[in-house]
């Protein structure tokens, strides 16, 4: 009998036990991830340092005298010493289609820029590969010319006296302009319309000291290349990206929910950039640029890259200044 009632017992104790626990499972917890915004991303605060320097004319570059013929560069001169390492190294960009940027395929550098590039490795050596492409980010631009890690910058360098003061500049290349680009349907379409908002630009670049100008000024944000840019605007971070039309285009088309939009918000001329102590190279290269655009290839690189821009507007025309 006393064994039963144990039994009993212990059975009453676990049915209590068993109706006091839950049959439903503990509730999942969620935490949505948090976009990381790239590397280098910084909200900008101050005003770029600008120099204020004013020149007569900005896009006025050295007048080329008699252009020498490939592999036969005068002794002494800044192209026989290039001539005579065997390649002519040139910083370009890996991530601004359709200028300059990597091949999905292949992973080469491809683009406008990189083939203007060869056409002037093909007038010192007659051979378009003679050429080291060293990838530079913007902000770079300036010192990789003065230390002479680089003989050329041909990587959508727009031509400022306030970077003349630093290095020097080809003939204009190519004018492009300065405009926006936003989601579909974000309500952006003009610069007025960035009041409020936050907007991403590459530090370094003309572009960012427009954007910072504005008023009243949206939320800047600088980052070290354009696709980081456009990443930011896929994930939110940021609400319009601002830079040159060229260079929105091709961000433009890797995605379809992004458009241009607003009025030019300045000009933007192109030039190779070059170190400010050699001349001889300054006057070799707008020789070059004088051929590429005689003999039809400025036409047909941009016929290979640029047509989605629309009709080619021709070649700029060069402006010389000498000194």
């Amino acid at each position: 009998m006393r064994t039963r009632v144990v039994v009993v017992l212990l059975g009453l104790a676990l049915l209590i036990a068993g109706c006091g626990a839950s049959s439903m499972p503990p509730p999942s917890v969620s935490i949505p991830p948090q976009p990381v915004r790239p590397a280098g991303a910084q909200e900008i605060t101050t005003a770029p340092k600008v120099a204020n320097a004013q020149c007569a004319d900005a896009e006025a570059s050295l007048r080329p005298g008699p252009q020498p013929s490939p592999g036969a560069m005068p002794p002494g001169s800044t192209m026989a010493a290039i001539q005579e390492r065997g390649r002519l190294i040139v910083g370009v960009d890996q991530n601004t289609n359709p200028f300059g940027f990597r091949d999905p395929g292949s992973g080469g550098l491809q683009g406008f820029d990189i083939d203007l590039a060869r056409e002037i490795a093909r007038a010192i050596f007659g051979d378009p590969d003679r050429i080291e492409l060293q990838v530079v980010e913007a902000g770079q631009r300036e010192s990789a010319l003065v230390s002479g890690q680089v003989d050329l910058i041909v990587r959508t360098y727009s031509i400022t006296c306030e970077r003349k003061q630093i290095v020097d500049f080809s003939t204009t290349y190519f004018y492009a302009k300065q405009r926006i680009l936003a989601t579909k349907g974000s309500r952006i379409h003009s610069a007025a319309d960035l009041s409020g908002k936050r907007v991403c630009s590459v530090s370094g670049t003309t572009s960012l000291k427009r954007v910072f100008d504005l008023d009243p000024r949206p939320t800047l944000i600088g980052v070290t290349s354009w696709t980081d840019c456009l990443l930011m605007l896929q994930q939110g971070q940021v609400d319009a990206i601002s830079t040159d039309d060229v260079v929105l285009k091709g961000l433009a088309d890797q995605d379809p929910n992004v458009e241009l939009v607003g009025d030019s918000l300045g000009n933007e001329p192109y030039g190779v950039g070059i170190n400010k102590d050699n001349d001889d190279l300054v006057r070799f290269v707008n020789g070059a640029l004088e051929d590429i655009r005689a003999d039809g290839t400025w036409e047909r690189l941009y016929d290979r890259w640029l047509t989605s821009l629309g009709p080619s507007p021709g070649p700029p025309t060069a402006r010389y200044q000498d000194r």
